[in-house]
């Protein structure tokens, strides 16, 4: 069974690459015209998908990886590379923007019954970052206890997006344009971080491969 600082890492790094506060106005965005029953079951049935998504690559990641003659220390440089790119967008705020015009793409297109599969789930959600995160992650739980224990976390971290999504107007009302601003900015700082970390051990286990 993996140690609890382990398990604290994994919800971290998980949680803060899905960002549930940024997704509160987006979800207020795409589900505009909707009333409460309808915002729900969008945010049930999202979250289900990409509980779905994720869980896949947590378990069959490093199988994914070795189809294509990946090792996992160079996904690690890869991925904290990605993770670091996507941290950078967080503090300089360019993420949101970016997401937003997702938003804005997919109301015109789906329309209001496929808005739960996407944008929501993939890949606002379920998208690039949270993706390389797991899979990375994966990687460190080895072992099917250590799987389920990943899986876990993963569900926990979509039952709080869930739970966002549920709260989003108070949520947006409470925070604001700043406080939402602030907090991003210092999970972006957090996630620089912890991306740094998968590069160096990344780097440090191609050092040491024969």
């Amino acid at each position: 069974m993996p140690s609890f600082d382990s398990l604290f890492n994994a919800f971290v790094t998980i949680l803060v690459t899905i960002d549930p506060p940024g997704l509160a106005p987006l979800f207020l965005a795409v589900t505009r015209g909707m009333n409460r029953e309808e915002r729900n079951q969008v945010s049930v049935r999202a979250s289900i998908i990409a509980f779905l998504v994720m869980a896949l690559f947590a378990i069959a990641g490093a199988s994914i990886l070795s189809v294509f003659g990946i090792t996992l220390p160079a996904f690690r440089v890869a991925g904290g590379f990605l993770l670091f790119f996507i941290a950078f967008e967080m503090v300089f705020e360019r993420r949101q923007d970016r997401k937003e015009k997702i938003g804005d793409v997919a109301i015109t297109k789906d329309m209001i019954h496929n808005i739960a599969a996407f944008p929501l789930a993939i890949p606002l959600i379920a998208g690039p970052g949270a993706i390389s995160a797991t899979v990375l992650l994966s990687g460190s739980f080895p072992g099917f206890g250590a799987q389920a224990a990943l899986v876990g976390i993963i569900a926990i971290c979509l039952v709080i997006t869930y739970l966002v999504f549920v709260l989003a107007e108070r949520i947006d009302r409470i925070l604001g344009q700043t406080g939402r601003s602030i907090l991003t900015r210092l999970l972006g700082v957090i996630l620089a971080a912890l991306a740094v970390q998968f590069v160096a051990d990344g780097v440090k286990a191609l050092i040491a491969a024969p």
